[in-house]
């Protein structure tokens, strides 16, 4: 319900805030009315909650408005007037008590008052007893909030109340006179007055209270009552006031009823009397001024009953009642009312019973004490409002007045001393009446009342203790020092002269009767009156002449009592000077202590710290001291030992005392004295009074006692032996000096309050240096007081140390403190004392260390670089080698200063640099900017080394591209290198143009008067300057937004719009205007926002440069931005963006060898690049670690919005982005995630310790969760995109192992809540689920989070350096199988996903491998959705023992299309469960997929005993009749021919061969009549085609190309549907008739035909030729089985992004040997090429493409490579041989193709020789262009590795995919499986033993062997003498 009303008081406050919106979801909650007819239904309390809510927003209506219609229900209804209605157990007073007031606060409303009036009404004629406790609640709450009636729904209430005052027409009988009684004096009398008024019903008396308090709004208003009646009210009234004399006068023991019934029904009396005064003050403030002489005596006669009343009140034994004390002041307040409301005519009449009431009061003996009560406060506060009053209307009669009261501070009461009290008592209307005038001479604050007073005050206590009674004296000097706080000089003067000399005759008294017994009240006087009053008169001066004087004064006092106890032997100071303390501080506070101080002033801040000292008065400044101890020693002789105590403590004396001489620190000017000698001649003149004293030079004990103590106070720095040339009262002033400045940096850091000058520092070590600037010290004292420098410097650092967690206000004060003394350190080095300046150096180096926050001061920034300059030329004498000496320290400080900072926070820093350039330039400015240039000249940071040692947040690659941004220039060059100097200029000018633009817009604005100029419409107020052009960028920057949604934004206007906006903002701030702050806060947040919408690198570097701006020129906008920033990323998160693009199902390269490789449906590329936003989260996270590297000390606002932004990003592993491009920003958010956690070790973060232990399990699964999905590879355009992967990787692993160990994380409370997790067995951690062993668990983790990340790390770097032969793996340690073990385990229970991809990390660890194998037969039910797991449980051996495992077939997801496929090889048998499940998973996949791997899917038939097989390939033909055509081409493929006889084979070939025929005609047999026409159009078509060249065949050669035209002629082209066989998504739009050609072959006659094509989803006027290869006689099956590996490679290096080329054209088997070849366009052989040019390729480039170096060869050689590149993966797999230079294809591109792979794997020319030695082809002339030097360290040839490499690593981790493609066509009696093992080969090629470095070190081997191997030379001779081709 709390949380409800402050909502509604939120709302109600800020009307804008949707109040309709509100109102009706209030009325929503409430229940409907319930009808008349109907009884009255209970309410519930969500009902009276709601209806109190709706009360509390009517405030924030407009007048008129309506009412809400649950309110207006609950009035009108009276339901609230039946217990019936109210819930059980509610308390129905209460809530009306709450609703009633703020339904009177509500604005007037017709329906309101309406409403009210009948509740009113209703509740007044209440008759059910039942209800009447409801009514009267009701008309209680009313009465006492009265309820805003308008005059027509007034009057009817006022008739009704006047009901109640029915029998008082007449007027009650006038006041009696003196001496008459009320009440009889006999028990007669008073027996029959309290039977009248226990006559009187209770209930009764509270409708009185209640119709009074009603009644007063009527009263005199617009519905006023007519004369008769307001007199009949009038006269209710007085009757009322005129019993409460009577009333009172009743003592407890004359009442019959007692207890609670009588205490009630005093209560309800006076309660009712108090109401009644109310209504006659109003009564007779309303009466007819022209009937003066009835009006007057009405007057007269109200003024007695009230005076007479308040009389009764205060004699009467009820005055304690608080309602007594409440009905005193009502009366007192309608004396006031009626004497002033009837100018001075009524002041003569109540002065004179005025003062017998202000006696009778100040008689009371409950009035002496330190509160006199309300009572006595009423009297005062009445007295002076009279006083006030008529000292304008009758002077005399004031004075009279005034004087008649201070009378009786001379004389007795007679009735006092009648009471047997003695003549020594103070009588207490004497002590109150001093009191009293002291609190008018307050109040009234006029000179001539405090002289009339004063005079009277002083006198008596001038007459001694013998005639003025002790307590009064107490009492005058409490009102002496009262006075004296007027600050009227006279009095001051003569009130603070008598109270120093009564304290110094005290003070001498004690010493003087030290063994006589003084009066109680003279140590009272001393210890607290006049201490009290001193306080007193300190805290209320404020007039600087007199504070002045007075601080003189106290301060004179304290050396004279001080004085006083060191001239008397044995006597204690501490006791004398102590209570003046608080008095000391507190005139000091304001006291300026870097001020010119006079000599005498100086000497009395001397004498007093040498006494403080002396006595023991300081605080201890050691960290060891004891508890306060305010008991007070005995007057005896100190020892040396006191002062030692006095350093280590425990304090001896009062608390306050210790506070007081903390606070005179802060105003005590420095202790400085040009020659010691003169203050200890001093102090030995001082101590001439009593020559045995401790402080003389004689007693060489207390010398040594007081050097002992000072080697204490310094902190051992100094020992005591080297001060044994300091003198005892050297020692002391050291000493003093020692507690002084310690104690000066204790209380608020050693920050100085006073600016009065703008030369001096606010730092205290501007005090602390004044002491080494003293001349002519000794060595001794020298060195004490640079150990004084010291130990106030370290209680600087722990006073900041210790606030370190202050948040808010206090977190100011404590950045602003260390602000001010890094100044003051930075502006010392200059001084002209080289200690100084070497001091002064040294302690700037600890603060920066300790504090490292203050490298981002701007403050601090500003003085380094420039205004700094300023202390060289303000000597008065120039020297140049004090110059040149100090330019040098500054440059040197200022280089390691803004290095150090750009290392951490390179963003920041960066801002900051460009802010000190942008603010206003002057001579100070331009003077000395060659020393700025030639400093920031030399300062660069880059991605490569810098000046720091070891890695720095300036590392994380994230943080150097959020670095680039904020400097303003974008950074697209590999390596990033910040040139300080020139993107400071470059941005603070950019900066400086557009705040300039700002200004001068607004200065126009200003002078053309705004838009709205000339005459301004109707109702429409003008517009300000910020409301015009905030409201424009407002729009502007929503425009941005939508238009990202839809296309790309101009990034450019985007990025001027914002700096535009930014400069208004900032210029707002600084601008007096604070109006309109909700519309700059959405300013705010769509600058923030914007860049997080729009999701691009290039938006978020605006916002990178935006933000920068505005936390450096506005730091205090840097919690506000964060904030908005921390929104914006968790905002990312829920709508799935960037980093956090979980669910997109284009999540990688991976999803685009869907589903031939990699388990998951295909689908469609993203309308926009994921890497963007990706980009871009990694920019931002840079952002984010800058700021958190500037704010982790000093904000502890700004690290918990960290934190929860990184709770949220850590909150779940499974809403990360999987894309490999997110590696880099994953991992550093990562890192962010443990440098955050490494917080916990700091003092502010204490407190989230175990939030910080949650955020820490979070970042471990969440770093974990990364290994859950298959490492890929992602080749980016930037050309350094990998590297700053690897390196940001690198980085999280580095963190990861220099985090701190176990035992050290795990001590203090943050282990003790671990132990209790250990403790528990039903704990459930929120992230691990059930741990056994936290802690053991944890390093478990850690560990193999430790393996995982270095492999990761290693494998980026790899990628990114794939040359870099240097393998740094291998000088790590070794894992042990049980490690492996261990790893897997604990992997598996993280994620079951997490250690298969450890199997594909590693994938020939056996260890490994068997363990995952045991855990995924364990756990086998958990894992269905994880099609990892198949290999682990499908395998040869199970399916022999029909394992029970093979159950889970049918519910298990889908694996990847080779996945299944390695199912159907003759190890796994045909078993039906496996089987089943493979062709559950062939079907998941559309029948177009699956089309590539036809020729494996028909060798499946030989397994297909259960025509499982079959079954899906007839039910996929008829689902897809490209399916069916490819699935009978390749049949057709697979047949014999009838006459060729062959081997007879095994009985299950003879099967196979008999059942293609079979399975062919069931398809055809299966088509429909469309898929049949379809089917004999395309196959009669091409069989046509094909004919061609058995019908060539017995035609001469030379007639062979007319007779191709000559049958082209005859074959027409049949439909719109057909399409090539070799491309189905070409269709056959014609034959070019000329395009035959006839090729070579021994056997048939080869045709080339051209066709036209279009692209089936293209256009159908892009008409394209294709030609292709019609082949008789030729086995194609090889090539297509080559083809297929060639294509799937390519898949993979265009899914990763490799630039490789690989043109797998077209093949397809149609008949046996016999099928079409697609022709590779635009090419010719290098055979053919060699026929028209002698060179080799380098001249045929040149005569091709241009000279060596122009752009068309250069575009050309990288074609060429990158095509190179892309075959010699492809050959060292495939291993291609007769490769000769026919074989070797270019385009017109320069790239290179292969065809022919008739010689693939085991098998090669001239029966198997392997002649061609090298893994692939690299002659000579293809190294010319690979290799321009010659000499394999060319540029170029560096990047055809980079490729090959790139390319080898892309293929390997597809191996299984490739390598089971191949092994499916093993039994289909290809020449390539007829000798060796070719499958056992080709897996060895991928050398799946080796890591990452070694499989590219391999791969650079291959390259280089293969570089113009003579093998590959000798087969093209061999080839050229042969056959002919060109070598």
């Amino acid at each position: 319900m709390e949380a409800l009303n402050e909502l509604c008081d939120l709302v109600a406050a800020h009307p804008d805030l949707l109040l309709a919106d509100k109102l009706t979801w209030l009325s929503s909650r409430c229940a409907p009315p319930a009808s008349s007819s109907s009884s009255t239904s209970r309410a519930s309390r969500a009902h009276l909650h709601s209806l109190l809510a709706l009360a509390r927003l009517l405030p924030a209506g407009a007048a008129g408005a309506p009412l809400p219609p649950p309110l207006l229900a609950f009035l009108t209804s009276r339901a609230f007037l039946s217990p019936a209605f109210w819930p059980q157990s509610f308390a129905p007073a209460p809530f009306l008590a709450k609703l009633l007031p703020l339904l009177a606060s509500a604005p007037p409303s017709p329906v309101l008052s309406s409403a009210l009036s009948g509740a009113l009404l209703a509740a007044l004629d209440v008759a059910d007893p039942a209800s009447a406790p409801l009514a009267r609640a009701f008309l209680a709450a009313a009465g006492a909030a009265a309820p805003p009636l308008l005059p027509a729904d007034a009057a009817p209430v006022a008739q009704r109340l006047l009901l109640e005052f029915a029998g008082t027409d007449e007027a009650p009988p006038k006041a009696k006179g003196k001496g008459e009684d009320a009440a009889g004096e006999d028990s007669g009398g008073i027996r029959d007055v309290v039977q009248r008024f226990e006559a009187e019903e209770i209930e009764a008396l509270e409708r009185k209270e209640v119709a009074f308090r009603l009644i007063l709004q009527v009263l005199g208003g617009e519905a006023g009552l007519d004369p008769d009646k307001v007199a009949k009210v009038r006269n209710a009234a007085a009757w009322q006031v005129r019993s409460l004399t009577d009333f009172l006068k009743i003592r407890k023991r004359d009442w019959k009823e007692q207890g609670v019934q009588l205490r009630a029904r005093i209560n309800t009396k006076l309660s009712c009397c108090q109401a009644a005064v109310v209504v006659l003050v109003r009564s007779v403030a309303v009466m007819d001024a022209a009937d003066s002489k009835a009006s007057k005596d009405m007057l007269q006669q109200t003024l007695a009953w009230f005076i007479e009343a308040t009389k009764s009140c205060i004699l009467s034994s009820w005055r304690k009642l608080k309602i007594c004390e409440d009905l005193f002041c009502t009366l007192l307040n309608g004396i006031s009312q009626i004497t002033v409301s009837r100018g001075g005519q009524l002041l003569p009449v109540l002065l004179i019973p005025l003062k017998p009431l202000v006696v009778s009061t100040c008689s009371q003996a409950d009035m002496t004490g330190c509160s006199p009560g309300a009572l006595f406060e009423a009297v005062v506060k009445l007295s002076c409002e009279i006083i006030e009053f008529g000292w304008t209307k009758d002077r005399a009669l004031v004075d009279t007045f005034i004087m008649r009261l201070a009378a009786y501070v001379r004389e007795r009461n007679d009735y006092e001393e009648e009471d047997g009290k003695g003549k020594d008592a103070v009588p207490l209307m004497r002590l109150n009446v001093v009191r009293l005038l002291a609190e008018l001479c307050v109040c009234l604050k006029r000179w001539e009342v405090v002289d009339m007073v004063l005079p009277l005050f002083i006198e008596h206590l001038e007459e001694g203790d013998a005639s003025s009674p002790s307590l009064l004296r107490l009492r005058l000097l409490d009102a002496i020092s009262r006075v004296a706080c007027l600050g009227f000089e006279k009095s001051y003067r003569e009130s603070i002269v008598l109270m120093t000399r009564s304290y110094l005759d005290k003070a001498k008294a004690v010493g003087a009767a030290e063994n006589n017994t003084l009066p109680s009240e003279a140590t009272i006087e001393r210890t607290e009156t006049l201490p009290a009053g001193f306080l007193l008169v300190a805290s209320n001066l404020t007039s600087t002449k007199l504070r002045s004087d007075y601080r003189h004064r106290l301060l004179s006092l304290c050396s004279d009592v001080g004085l006083a106890a060191e001239s008397k032997s044995g006597g204690s100071g501490a006791d004398l000077m102590g209570p003046l303390l608080p008095a000391v501080a507190e005139i000091c506070s304001d006291f300026d202590p870097v001020s010119s101080v006079e000599p005498s002033l100086l000497k009395l801040f001397r004498n007093l710290w040498f006494y403080i000292v002396l006595f023991g008065l300081a605080p201890p400044i050691q960290n060891n001291q004891g508890p306060a101890k305010p008991a007070s020693a005995p007057l005896n002789t100190m020892e040396s030992s006191v002062a030692l105590q006095a350093v280590a403590g425990p304090y001896m004396w009062n608390s306050q005392w210790s506070v007081a001489v903390q606070r005179i620190a802060q105003g005590t000017p420095p202790l400085v004295v040009s020659s010691v000698k003169w203050l200890e001649d001093e102090l030995e003149l001082n101590a001439l009074h009593n020559p045995g004293s401790r402080g003389g030079n004689g007693n060489e004990k207390a010398a040594v006692g007081q050097r002992t103590a000072l080697a204490a106070a310094l902190g051992g720095r100094v020992e005591v032996a080297a001060m044994s040339t300091i003198s005892g009262v050297k020692a002391t002033y050291l000493l003093a000096v020692a507690f002084l400045e310690i104690l000066r940096f204790s209380c608020n850091g050693g920050t100085l309050s006073s600016t009065s000058t703008l030369n001096k520092s606010n730092s205290a070590l501007s005090c602390v240096f004044e002491y080494l600037l003293t001349p002519n010290l000794t060595p001794a004292v020298s060195q004490c007081l640079m150990a004084v420098v010291h130990r106030a410097f370290e209680t600087m650092l722990s006073w900041l140390d210790d606030r370190i967690s202050d948040i808010g206000v206090e977190a100011d004060v404590r950045e602003s403190a260390l602000s001010v003394h890094a100044c003051f350190l930075i502006k010392s080095m200059s001084q002209r004392d080289e200690p100084v300046r070497d001091v002064s150096v040294k302690l700037l180096t600890q603060l920066k260390e300790k504090f490292p926050q203050v490298l981002w001061n701007s403050s601090c920034l500003d003085l380094l670089l420039i205004s700094v300059h300023n202390e060289l030329t303000s000597g008065p004498v120039s020297d140049p080698a004090w110059v040149a000496s100090v330019r040098s320290l500054y440059q040197k400080i200022a280089r390691e200063w803004i290095t150090s900072a750009l290392s951490y926070a390179p963003c920041t820093t960066q801002g900051l640099i460009q802010e000190n350039f942008c603010k206003p330039s002057g001579a100070q400015r331009t003077q000395h900017t060659a020393d700025v240039v030639s400093l920031l000249s030399e300062i660069r940071i880059c991605t490569g080394k810098n000046d720091w040692n070891g890695i720095r947040t300036a590392n994380v690659p994230a943080v150097m591209d959020s670095a680039a941004a904020a400097s303003g220039a974008r950074k697209d060059a590999p390596d990033i290198t910040l040139e300080v100097l020139s993107t400071a200029v470059v941005s603070a000018t950019a900066k400086c143009n557009h705040a300039g633009e700002i200004a001068g817009m607004r200065r126009l604005f200003s002078t053309m008067g705004g838009l709205n100029m000339g005459v301004p419409q109707s109702g429409q107020a003008p517009q300000s300057f910020d409301e015009v052009f905030l409201s424009k960028f407002v729009r502007l920057l929503q425009d941005f937004v939508v238009t990202a949604e839809k296309q790309p934004i101009d990034n450019s206007l985007f990025r001027e719009t914002c700096s535009q906006a930014t400069a208004l903002l900032l210029d707002h701030m600084v601008s007096d205007s604070r109006t309109n702050l909700e519309g700059f806060s959405q300013l705010i947040r769509l600058l923030c926002w914007c860049p997080a919408y729009i999701s691009t690198p290039d938006a978020m570097e605006t916002g990178i440069y935006i933000w920068t701006w505005l936390v450096s020129a506005a730091p205090s906008l840097g919690p506000l931005v964060l904030a908005e920033l921390v929104d914006a990323w968790l905002w990312t998160i829920d709508t799935k963006r960037g980093l956090f693009a979980s669910d997109m199902k284009y999540c990688g390269p991976d999803a685009k060898l869907r589903p031939h490789l990699i388990p998951g449906e295909p689908e469609a590329p993203p309308e926009k690049d994921p890497v963007e936003a990706i980009i871009a989260h990694r920019l931002w996270l840079g952002f984010f670690i800058d700021r958190f590297e500037v704010v982790r000390h000093d904000s502890i606002e700004q690290l918990l919005l960290l934190g929860r932004m990184l709770q949220g990003t850590m909150k779940s592993p499974n809403h990360f982005s999987h894309h490999p491009a997110a590696t880099g920003t994953f991992f550093t958010a990562m890192l962010l995630g443990l440098k955050f956690c490494s917080c916990q070790s700091q003092f502010n973060l204490q407190k989230c310790i175990m939030g910080l232990q949650l955020l820490e399990d979070r970042v471990y699964r969440a770093a974990l969760g990364w290994f859950a999905y298959a490492h890929e590879y992602y080749e980016s355009p930037n050309k350094s995109f990998a590297q700053r992967e690897a390196q940001s990787v690198s980085i999280f692993v580095h963190n990861l192992q220099n985090e701190r160990a176990t035992s050290s994380i795990d001590s203090g409370p943050k282990s003790q809540g671990r132990d209790g997790e250990l403790n528990m067995a039903d704990q459930i951690h929120p992230v691990w689920g059930s741990v056994d062993n936290y802690v053991t668990a944890r390093e478990k983790r850690k560990q193999l989070l430790l393996v995982l990340s270095q492999n990761e790390a290693d494998r980026l770097e790899v990628w990114a350096q794939p040359i870099n032969t240097k393998d740094m793996s291998t000088f790590r340690g070794k894992i042990s199988s049980d490690k492996w073990i261990d790893h897997s385990r604990t992997a598996f229970a993280v994620d079951p996903r997490i250690a298969f991809s450890m199997t594909m990390r590693f994938p020939t660890n056996s260890a490994l491998q068997s363990e995952i194998t045991q855990l995924v037969q364990t756990h086998i039910l958990e894992l269905r959705t994880i099609p990892e797991a198949l290999p682990f449980f499908i395998t040869p051996k199970a399916v022999d023992e029909n394992s029970a495992l093979l159950q889970q077939l049918p519910h298990w997801a889908p694996c990847s299309v080779t996945q299944a496929l390695e199912f159907f090889t003759s190890p796994y048998k045909g078993h039906p469960r496996v089987m089943a499940y493979v062709l559950r998973v062939m079907e998941t996949y559309p029948p177009e997929t699956v089309t590539f791997f036809m020729p494996q899917l028909v060798q499946s038939l030989r397994y297909d005993d259960g025509k499982l097989v079959e079954g899906y390939l007839l039910g996929a033909a008829r689902r897809s009749n490209i399916f069916a055509h490819i699935l009978i081409w390749h049949l057709q493929g697979e047949c014999e021919e009838a006459d060729n006889e062959k081997e007879p084979g095994v009985p299950k070939t003879s099967a196979f061969q008999s059942l293609l025929p079979a399975v062919r005609q069931k398809i055809v047999d299966g088509f429909t009549p469309e898929a049949r026409d379809i089917f004999e159009k395309e196959f009669d078509f091409f069989d046509q085609v094909t004919s061609i060249s058995g019908v060539l065949f017995p035609v001469p050669k030379e007639e062979r190309r007319a007779g191709i035209r000559k049958e082209l002629e005859k074959i027409t082209i049949p439909g719109d549907d057909l399409y090539l066989p070799t491309a189905t998504n070409k269709l056959v739009r014609g034959i070019q008739l000329d395009s035959g050609i006839p090729l070579q072959s021994a056997a048939k006659v080869p045709i080339m035909i051209t066709f036209n094509v279009i692209d089936r989803d293209g256009n159908p006027n892009d008409v394209k030729p294709q030609a292709c290869i019609f082949k008789v006689g030729d086995d194609c099956r090889q090539d297509v089985l080559a083809l297929q590996v060639i294509s799937l490679l390519r898949d993979i290096f265009e899914a990763v992004g490799l630039n490789l080329y690989l043109f797998p054209y077209g093949v397809l088997p149609t008949g046996p040997e016999r099928g079409i070849i697609e022709v590779v366009p635009n090419t010719r052989s290098r055979n053919q090429m060699g026929e028209t040019t002698d060179g080799g390729l380098l001249e045929i480039f040149q005569q091709d493409y241009g000279p060596v170096g122009s752009p068309a060869f250069e575009a050309a050689r990288e074609m060429f490579m990158v095509s190179s590149a892309g075959y010699a993966v492809a050959s060292l797999l495939l291993q291609p041989k007769d490769r000769h230079n026919g074989n070797l294809l270019f385009d017109s591109h320069g790239r290179l193709v292969h065809i022919d792979f008739g010689f693939i794997l085991e098998i090669s020319p001239g029966g198997n020789m392997g002649f061609e030695s090298a893994h692939f082809k690299l002659s000579h002339e293809m190294t010319q262009l690979l290799d321009p030097s010659g000499t394999m360290k060319s540029d170029t040839w560096n990047q055809f590795l980079r490729l090959c490499v790139k390319g080898y690593l892309a293929g390997r981790r597809h191996m299984n995919g490739i390598v089971t493609t191949v092994q499916l066509m093993v039994d289909s009696g290809l020449p390539c499986f007829s000798r060796g093992e070719p499958i056992a080969n080709l897996r060895k090629r991928f050398h799946p033993e080796m890591n990452e470095r070694e499989a590219a070190n391999f791969m650079v081997r291959t390259c280089v062997d293969a570089y113009n191997k003579w093998t590959t030379a000798g087969y093209d001779l061999i080839q050229y003498l042969q056959q002919g081709i060109e070598k």
